[in-house]
Order: structure tokens, then sequence, then C-alpha cells
């Protein structure tokens, strides 16, 4: 390795090293009023750059290891969906989410990711080359800026995730690969042991489960990927970025089910020592990779950063303005918050939502469709009333 020069993430996988991700952009910068509902697409990197820039930042001071290209949902056919209309197109978003990662990233020990995920076109049942041929564009401009890695990300169906990290490895960059199921497995039964051996044998030399589930269910599921790949006699290093919601209610489909999907999660949020307890089952389970998704703020990572920091070696920057455990609060002026300077009285808390009248779980939908239903189907065209009716007709009936 040349001096002054990063060690690559397989090198820092391969030699045991912990490994911190980011969190969710998408949430975190719609919430910031900078990406829309709906869409979800990351128009801000070239829209609002100082808005991603800022988020990076933050995320690295709290200690993320990865800078993650802004480029959830950049792929041409997502931007085009259902009406949306941008005034960017999906090569002007890659080119500046990788400027804004790498520009951050160099500000640390970072390393750039660059990330695809799954596609309105597969949805539609378009064909393999059409899929491929989406991914093929946004890879261009990850290897025209030379990101560190590729991650194939949110992925529901594995055979398309196949085919995602089929065309990140023709780069010859590492891959990792990430799907957002839980232990029942894909949205077509696959199991997450055979999941994690289709993605490996597809090329891929990270995988784990992103999003759509809580911190210690995709702990599981991981663990079940896990399983499945010494099965069948094969390596691969682990990776795991959560949601920073409680899902004890969900079914397959994960959170998207909730009611209170997206913006009602609020009583959810796991609290940084959630956070904390996550980070040692997750590092207890062989993840070396742990990091976050929708939900995730700065402070979640950095609380991982520090229930790891004995391991790691070292704290984050942004420990500077947090005792550990609660220490800051001996400077309190009231008594009984000074009284809370301790972690057996974090850790053993248990929060009150202050919602005497909510339920503490709720009924996810349950529609049951997946790729090939006619409810699945996309189109460039906006969602017309008579479309919308005929949901909310059906949503009516299903409550």
């Amino acid at each position: 390795m040349a001096p002054g020069a990063k060690k690559g993430i397989l090198e820092r996988l391969d030699a045991g090293e912990i490994v911190f991700g980011d969190g969710g952009f998408v949430f975190a910068l719609e919430k910031r009023g900078y990406v829309k509902a709906g869409p979800w697409t990351p128009e801000a990197a070239a829209e609002h750059p100082e808005a991603v820039r800022q988020l990076h930042r933050e995320f690295l001071r709290a200690g993320s290891n990865v800078m993650q290209t802004f480029t959830f949902y950049a792929s041409d056919d997502k931007l085009e969906n259902r009406g949306n209309t941008l005034g960017f197109s999906g090569q002007q978003i890659n080119e500046a989410a990788c400027d804004l990662a790498r520009e951050v990233a160099n500000e640390g020990d970072a390393l750039v990711a660059g990330g695809v995920s799954q596609t309105p076109s597969y949805l539609s049942c378009k064909s393999e080359n059409d899929v491929k041929a989406i991914f093929k564009k946004q890879i261009d401009v990850f290897v025209k800026k030379d990101v560190d890695f590729l991650i194939a990300e949110y992925f529901e169906h594995v055979e398309e995730a196949e085919w995602a990290v089929q065309v990140l490895k023709s780069t010859g960059k590492p891959v990792a690969a990430t799907m957002c199921i839980g232990p029942d497995g894909d949205l077509n039964g696959v199991s997450p042991g055979d999941c994690a051996v289709k993605l490996i044998k597809a090329g891929a030399q990270i995988v784990g489960i992103n999003c759509h589930f809580d911190p210690m269910t995709c702990v599981k599921t991981v663990k079940m990927m896990k399983e499945g790949v010494e099965k069948a006699g094969l390596k691969a290093h682990y990776m795991c970025q959560p949601l920073a919601y409680h899902t004890p209610d969900c079914n397959c489909q994960g959170f998207i089910d909730l009611p209170e999907f997206p913006f009602s999660l609020e009583p959810r949020i796991l609290t940084r020592w959630d956070m904390q307890q996550y980070a040692r089952e997750a590092y207890n389970a062989g993840i070396r990779y742990i990091g976050g998704c929708c939900g995730f703020e700065p402070y979640h990572v950095r609380a991982l950063a520090e229930e790891l920091a004995p391991e790691k070696g070292f704290l984050p920057q942004g420990s500077e303005k947090h005792g550990i455990w609660g220490s800051g609060l001996e400077m309190h002026t009231k008594p009984w918050v000074r009284a809370r300077a301790r972690r057996d009285y974090w850790e053993n808390l248990k929060p009150a939502s202050g919602r005497p009248f909510c339920p503490a779980m709720a009924i996810p939908n349950g529609w049951g469709v997946t790729k090939g239903h006619a409810d699945l189907m996309q189109q460039k065209e906006a969602t017309s009333k008579d479309q919308l009716k005929v949901l909310f007709d059906k949503s009516n009936k299903s409550n």
C-alpha cells in the first residue's frame, strides 16, 4: 500500500477491523426538507449539495468509516416513475453524489461506496438485460469517479440482487450486497441462507441485510445468512444496516406495511442505548460492517462507535460532546438529573411513549402482492385519480 493510502474495505475486514457504515439519507433529508417522501429520489445531491455534504460530515464525525454515495433510487427508471419530474439527469445526480462523498471521505479515514438499489423495471417484469442495463448506467459513473467499493442494497427479490451483483462485479471493485428481508426470506420465499449463497456465487464478498426491519431482527437474519453460507462451504464478510425503528409487529415486507409508514414512525425510534445493544449483538454475531438505514441519525452511529470503542481502539470525534453513558449529566444543575449520570440507569430504563391512548403495536397491511402483480406494474405517468380511488377502496376494505 502506498504511503498515506487508505486501506480498502476488504483489507479492513480481512484484518478483523470494525467498519461503521452511515445512516439513512433519504429519511434524514426528508425530515430536513430536501427529499420528497413517495419517490424518495436523491436529486438533492445536485439540487442542494450543501445539505448532503453536511449530513456526510455529521456521520463522519459520529464515527462512520464509509461515505455511501447518495444514489439510492437514482436509476433512470425510478427517477422518471409515476410523474416524478426532475431538473437533473440520473448521470448528474450520480456524479454529484460521488463528488460529495469523496470530498467528505477525504476529510477523514473514510471510504466511498457507490450504491445501487432495486428498480421499478424489475417489478414491472422487464427482462434481465433491461434491468442490468439500468444498473450499468449507474456503475459507469461509479467507475469514472473511482469509488472504493460498490454496494447492491435494498433488494426484496434475490434474483434482482444477483443481477445487480453480476454487473457490479464486472468492474473489478469489491462488492457488498444487502437485502431488505427478514427471517422469512425474500418475497418469493427464498431463505436468508439461500439468498446469501446466491449472492456470494454471483460475486459478492460482503453480504447482509439493510432496511425494512429493526436491528435485532436484522442481526437474526444475518445470522441465518451466515449459517447458510457456512453450510455451503463458502466464506464471506457480513454487514448489517437496519432501521432505527422498533418493528416487532412487522410481517415479511417489513415497516412499509405498518400503518404509520412513513409519516408517523417517530414513536418507534430506537434510543442511543438501544443502538449500543445492537452494536454489541452484531459484533458478537460476527458482523464487522455495522451501520444503519432509514431513521438512523448521526447520534445513532456515534452510539455504535462508543459501544465498540474498546474493540475499535478509539472513540469518534463526535464523542467529544457526549459523556459516555450519560456522564455529562454530572454537570447538570438539577440534582435528580445528576443522579442519572450512570450506566445502570440508562441501560435499565423502560422509556414511556407519552401516548396513553395509543397501542403498543399495529396491525400491518397485508396485500400480499409482489413482482408480476398488476398493482406493482410501474409507469412514467403520474398516478391518476381513478387509480388512487381503486387503492383507497382496497385499503378501506383491508383495514
